[in-house]
């Protein structure tokens, strides 16, 4: 049966208003992304090299050589900051020192002896076989990069001024106006929903719903509401809704009990893995020792980060507390980020050793991190997956010669972890 109805200019009008206003939504929505991007793009602007030497070049011949005692701010290293270095002497003295730093002490130059005595008469390497063109391009990286550092770093202060706290995660002002918008449309879709159902209850009723028609929109709109709120079938499905949100909420927080994954605590020292690791290319088996040899990797002495700390940055307030440590004969407490339970067994060098596995692959990109935090969730579906997908590291080991004729003979497949006894209980459980 077709039932017709004429909507009133009221209905219309709400109807092109609710049109309006999503379509403003939707615009949003789609341009959150491009604006995403375009503030990117202006942050990560780079200027252009300087020194009529080759800056690319420079880069790789700063990392490989220099970065480990100089960076190209101001910032003091194991020797001076290099902002500006090439603006305050001519490139034949910095080729000079470069080459043969030594030699321009012994001359007798004024700036040379001063710089090796106000940094406690450290040798600086020589580097006689870089050519004319391999230090202009060094110097020109240098300038490069400390006329970039300096826009990125006053960008990212008014990024955390206006955002607060990046750890913190507050939502942007774009995000919140969408989420707004969002909320909107919900409640005009039901709005039209709920004047549609009573447009055809109407239609249906004849005379009574003619009757209707003379009340205002909101009196209409709330009768809606009641007789839904009264509906049998639909109070019986909200009340099952509720019942399957508060089930999953209540499994995903047994399931979640003892994964720490994302877990960053505060230090007592603010070690930076991003600086050590990730900018001065430090090993990790440097500092923790035991990963190659044993079950625990082993957290840093003070003795180890003294073996460069005794001469670097020895006046930061950070390194003065490793001092305070050795003093006082007292270790410094460091918090435990990886945990695993009593019932597990983990052995690093089975993995690093044996395996060949690199440290990112279950600790995350540690060079990257500002503050360490458990990247993986640890959980034994994790591992077993990882079992199951990773092939066994045979090469140049006798060992598997054998296992791998055998599996070669049942299986196309590569040897998997999972196929020499990677998935039984007591691999990890004893």
């Amino acid at each position: 049966m077709n039932i017709s109805f004429r909507m009133n200019a009221e209905f219309r009008s709400y109807l092109s208003y609710s049109r309006i206003l999503f379509t403003i939504a939707v615009a949003l929505l789609l341009n959150v992304q491009n604006l995403a991007f375009a503030q990117d793009s202006t942050a990560t602007a780079a200027a252009a090299p300087a020194g009529g030497g080759d800056a690319a070049k420079g880069e790789t011949l700063f990392k490989n050589n220099c970065a480990q005692c100089h960076a190209v701010t101001d910032e003091r290293v194991v020797g001076p900051g290099l902002k500006g270095v090439s603006s305050r002497h001519d490139f034949a003295w910095l080729a000079k020192w470069v080459r043969n730093s030594q030699a321009v002490i012994a001359s007798g130059d004024p700036y040379g002896v001063k710089i090796y005595n106000e940094y406690s008469k450290a040798q600086m390497t020589s580097f006689p076989n870089l050519s004319d063109d391999d230090i202009k391009g060094i110097f020109a990286y240098v300038d490069q990069a400390a006329t970039a550092a300096a826009p990125a770093a006053a960008a990212g202060g008014g990024a955390v001024a206006a955002g607060g706290d990046a750890q913190g995660g507050a939502p942007s002002d774009l995000f919140v106006i969408v989420l707004v918008a969002l909320v909107l449309v919900m409640i005009l879709v039901l709005g039209v929903l709920l004047v549609i159902v009573s447009l055809l209850s109407k239609a249906v009723n004849g005379d009574e719903g003619e009757a209707a028609g003379k009340k205002d929109f909101m009196t209409n709109l709330g009768n809606s509401l009641k007789r839904i709120s009264m509906d049998p079938a639909i109070r019986s499905a909200t009340m099952w809704i509720f019942v399957l949100l508060v089930l999953k909420a209540t499994l995903d927080g047994a399931y979640s009990v003892g994964v720490q994954q994302g877990y960053a605590p505060k230090q007592p020292i603010s070690f930076s893995h991003k600086l050590h690791a990730g900018e001065y290319k430090i090993d990790c088996n440097y500092c923790h020792t035991g990963v190659n040899r044993g079950k625990s990797a082993h957290i840093p002495s003070a003795n180890i980060c003294m073996n460069c700390h005794g001469v670097i940055k020895k006046e930061s307030p950070e390194i003065q507390k490793i001092y305070t440590s050795i003093e006082n004969n007292q270790p410094i407490e460091w918090v435990r980020v990886h945990n695993l339970p009593d019932l597990a067994y983990f052995n690093h060098a089975q993995h690093v050793n044996v395996g060949g596995l690199e440290c990112q692959s279950c600790h995350g990109e540690v060079e990257k991190m500002e503050v360490i935090q458990q990247r993986s969730s640890l959980t034994m579906g994790w591992c077993i997956d990882c079992h199951r997908k990773t092939e066994v590291n045979t090469k140049d080991n006798q060992y598997y010669d054998k296992l791998v004729q055998l599996h070669a003979s049942e299986s196309k497949e590569a040897l998997k972890v999972a196929d020499i006894g990677g998935l039984e209980c007591s691999k990890c459980h004893y």
